[in-house]
């Protein structure tokens, strides 16, 4: 293989590598409503985590406010590497955040909504890849991690 074939691959990789870092990420395209059909269970969070091509789901009832709920996990959510808010409040309802592999920078979008039921409030989370069709369970070890913590207060 020539030089300049060995540069010309090396120039498309850094490509693939910087689009992957810098393409933005729209708040109208990932920040929408987790639908989920399951009902919510009593119980810790972080054993309701259903793995999917691509992501994984939570959906789990806990005691208190919806926005202090989402409080919690928010809080819980911006102290976690690489991870920051996309869009949305506690008060709002609806957050959703952007959490980036170490090494290339992969983005993975996770959306949780909270809302008032008569047993509390019903926590729905959706965590998702962007680029890819595996997340070799990453989306699932994060809520396991994010939902562990928040069973923990």
């Amino acid at each position: 293989m020539g030089g300049m074939a060995i540069l010309g691959i090396a120039v498309a990789a850094l490509a693939v590598v910087l689009a992957i870092r810098l393409l933005p990420s729209d708040p109208a395209v990932w920040h929408q409503p987790v639908s989920d059909a399951f009902q919510a269970q009593p119980g810790p969070c972080a054993n309701q985590i259903r793995a999917e091509m691509g992501g994984a789901r939570a959906v789990c009832l806990r005691v208190g406010a919806p926005e202090a709920v989402l409080d919690r996990l928010s809080a819980i959510a911006m102290a976690y590497p690489r991870t920051v808010l996309l869009a949305g409040t506690p008060a709002e309802g609806r957050i959703t955040w952007v959490s980036r592999s170490k090494v290339m920078g992969f983005p993975d979008y996770i959306t949780a909504e909270a809302t008032t039921t008569p047993q509390g409030a019903r926590l729905a989370i959706h965590s998702r890849l962007r680029f890819g069709r595996g997340d070799m369970g990453v989306n699932a070890a994060r809520l396991k991690a994010w939902l562990t913590a928040l069973d923990q207060t």
